[in-house]
């Protein structure tokens, strides 16, 4: 085999060792989240299913896999049957430019096959990785809109244009945000926005840089996501269960995946783009005076890194479902039109003044 064949054997594995990682923290996630709910709200959460609860999230997803899959007779089957899935592996596919550590991994393999092959801690470092994240990420509310549409229900339709309307508008602010961050940094190659925050002794964390475009990041993520206060697509006291009143079973096992898979891919983007990623204040500095042993397992130490401030801004998102009221789906179109997304863009030319009137000065021009 060439080389080049035997790269993308090993990118297709990587992305497949991902996925997998995805969903099983999904179940960690799903477990952790109902019981911090629940502590929130003074009960328990689930604590009968193994020691202290920890085998709930299993136990639930048999229970799904073994119900029995009915499909009603006025739905259109084949767009009924796919859109779970194409909410899912949106979301899925959005991780093949996370990077999830810096150093790469040369394995020396010329005896067996001729080359060396070299694992890197990221699936694609495409040049154009932001607008992959941006045009893949928001491809799930494709999933949900036909979804709606193909169940033939009133609430579903319901369900389905509110996504279509909520999510297509919160997109608006949050491309200009990252916007401003790519103006900053000069750079759509996530790996290189990651690096740039890596200056001033892992200081420049673009959270602190850009605190306007990180808070109307954050936002409409919540927005995009159809997380709490903006679950209107599902609103159970309006719709039952929104678009997803004609699923059971595997298939509305499906769509609840995907909705916590979305909220984690937006938690890692927001930790790769504006919380400086695998990086903390002086790691770099710290390893190198380690010894060599320990400056080996430095793959290792960023991708811990990662998952934990990953598991932080999580733990935001359950904060604020358990904190803040659902709001109206008026206020949260007009919140999006009259308020995000003119602050958006007006942060968005504060840094491009504020950048040319640098480079002027600096004599970069």
């Amino acid at each position: 085999m060439s080389q080049q064949t035997v790269q993308i054997l090993v990118d297709i594995v990587k992305l497949s060792i991902v996925a997998s990682v995805i969903m099983g923290i999904f179940v960690f996630i799903l477990l952790v989240e109902r019981k911090l709910i629940g502590r929130f709200t003074r009960r328990y959460g689930p604590n009968r299913v193994g020691p202290f609860g920890l085998l709930q999230s299993i136990a639930d997803a048999i229970k799904m896999m073994l119900k029995e899959e009915m499909v009603p007779g006025h739905v259109n089957k084949i767009v009924y049957v796919i859109a779970p899935g194409m909410a899912l592996m949106s979301a899925l596919s959005v991780f093949a430019v996370i990077p999830f550590a810096r150093d790469t991994i040369t394995l020396p393999l010329e005896s067996l096959i001729g080359f060396s092959v070299i694992l890197t801690p990221w699936v694609a470092d495409v040049n154009v990785g932001v607008l992959y994240l941006l045009a893949v990420g928001t491809l799930g509310s494709y999933g949900i809109i036909l979804g709606g549409w193909s169940s033939n229900n009133k609430y579903s339709l319901l369900g389905a244009l509110r996504t279509s309307a909520q999510m297509l508008s919160y997109e608006l602010p949050l491309g200009v945000a990252i916007l401003s961050v790519v103006v900053m940094t000069g750079t759509l190659r996530v790996t290189e926005i990651v690096e740039w925050q890596t200056q001033f002794a892992g200081f420049a964390w673009l959270a602190f840089l850009q605190p306007i475009a990180f808070l109307i990041f954050f936002i409409s993520a919540l927005a995009e996501s159809g997380r709490a206060p903006f679950d209107l697509p599902e609103t159970e006291n309006e719709l039952i269960s929104g678009f997803m009143t004609e699923y059971g079973a595997l298939k509305f096992g499906l769509f609840q995946a995907a909705e916590f898979v979305h909220a984690m891919m937006f938690c890692t983007i927001t930790v790769t783009i504006f919380l400086g990623g695998w990086n903390l204040p002086f790691l770099n500095e710290i390893l190198s005076v380690l010894p060599s042993p320990i400056q080996a397992l430095a793959p290792v130490i960023h991708v811990g890194i990662f998952i934990g401030k990953s598991l932080v801004v999580y733990c935001s998102l359950i904060w604020i479902r358990a904190s803040v009221p659902r709001m109206r789906f008026d206020q949260l179109m007009a919140f999006c039109w009259k308020w995000l997304l003119p602050i958006a863009l007006l942060n968005l030319l504060v840094t491009v003044f504020v950048l040319a009137i640098i480079a002027e000065l600096l004599g970069l021009w």
